[in-house]
């Protein structure tokens, strides 16, 4: 497997030659299209999460996967072509980035990277921005929907090892600021997005990211709240060889059933 992430450094030298994503988004935070009209990498068309990289919530989850017709519409208006590789970055150290990473691999597309660190990296380094809307010329992606392991409601429960990328405390169910029911699903075990970051928002070595999945093998599955951030797990799983699969829907499904089962501890 090759190295999902880009520097900084890296990027600068690939500038024109790929397709530039921004995904700046964060939970309950400000919208992150006035964020990108204020400044983005040269070249860089602007992807809402919400709009583009999700289905509308209902009982699949908050953040259900969009349909592939919708998605490769989007896609291909961002300017993502089918031969041509692509960098996404945010400002919420790679979690929005990485569910558009996983969806382009999900869709098919096998050249892509998201920028480690990334807009507030690229800003510190001094790296160039431009400002305003940007109108790319238009993409020709075909999605082929499944290309990367997804987990099923109904298979979760045999998943060899599940992964649960939440905060401890909503893990443990002590909180729950976004969903109407408090725990985790039987039998995971919890490694948050935090424990991926160094305390500069940038990935772990990849020998570093070795001791944090210690205990993780087997046939591995992720989740989240709401399969977002969760792709920030299957990222670094996979900078390590570990190919792990996307349980979509995540809590925000799982718990929309009142018969399924949930832990807390």
């Amino acid at each position: 497997m090759s190295d999902p992430l880009v520097s900084v450094a890296d990027l600068r030298d690939l500038l024109g030659t790929v397709t530039m994503l921004d995904v700046r988004y964060r939970m309950g935070g400000p919208p992150g299209a006035p964020e990108f009209e204020a400044g983005h990498v040269p070249g860089a068309s602007y992807v809402d999460l919400d709009r583009d990289l999700a289905g509308t919530p209902g009982t699949r989850g908050r953040h259900p996967l969009p349909e592939p017709e919708d998605f490769q519409t989007a896609m291909r208006a961002a300017g993502v072509r089918g031969d041509r590789a692509v960098v996404v970055y945010d400002d919420w150290a790679g979690r929005a980035a990485a569910r558009c990473w996983w969806l382009l691999r999900w869709a098919g597309h096998d050249d892509v990277r998201v920028l480690d660190g990334g807009w507030s990296a690229w800003l510190a380094t001094g790296g160039p921005r431009e400002s305003g809307t940007t109108r790319p010329a238009p993409g020709d992606l075909v999605v082929r929907a499944g290309s990367v392991p997804e987990l099923p409601a109904d298979d979760v429960l045999g998943a060899g090892t599940l992964v649960d990328a939440r905060a401890p405390e909503r893990y443990r169910g002590e909180v729950e600021p976004v969903d109407p029911v408090a725990g985790h699903i039987p039998g995971a075990v919890n490694v948050p997005t935090e424990a991926n970051l160094d305390a500069h928002g940038r990935f772990l070595t990849v020998d570093e990211l070795r001791g944090v999945y210690a205990g993780v093998s087997g046939d591995v599955a992720v989740y989240c709240g709401s399969g977002v951030t969760a792709c920030h797990d299957v990222l670094a799983l996979e900078r390590i060889g570990v190919r792990a699969a996307l349980y979509p829907g995540s809590w925000s499904e799982w718990v929309a059933d009142p018969e399924r089962p949930v832990e807390r501890s």
